[in-house]
């Protein structure tokens, strides 16, 4: 089995959304600006013991030379948390896409990208 066959992505979406939302923000700092990564930013995601979003993690590919970087990991505890992390990127302009993989605890591995 690949991992292609056991991650899912927007056109496997049910009710419930798992889909990962990417968006920039303008950071504070010159060269430091945010990638923020929200599941159900449009429909809430479950947030109970049984049903929840254990962990997001971000990737980065560099625009030089495809390297894939791995840029950072957020776990949340049910029910007291929600799946809605900001990562602070230095040199952001060094990478042409960002990838974020969620996981649901019932409906697995979710993936979304964001080009440049």
């Amino acid at each position: 089995m690949n991992f292609s066959e056991i991650v899912r992505a927007e056109k496997d979406e049910g009710k419930e959304k798992h889909v990962p939302y990417i968006h920039i923000d303008k950071g504070h700092k010159e060269g430091k600006d945010i990638v923020r990564v929200v599941v159900g930013h449009e429909v809430p995601h479950p947030n109970t013991v049984e049903h929840h979003i254990a962990w997001i993690e971000l990737y980065g590919v560099k625009k030089d030379n495809d390297q894939v970087i791995h840029l950072g990991r957020a776990a949340w505890a049910p029910v007291y948390s929600n799946p809605n992390v900001r990562f602070q990127i230095n040199q952001i302009n060094d990478f042409k896409s960002f990838h974020a993989l969620v996981y649901c605890n019932i409906h697995g591995v979710w993936e979304n990208t964001l080009e440049r």
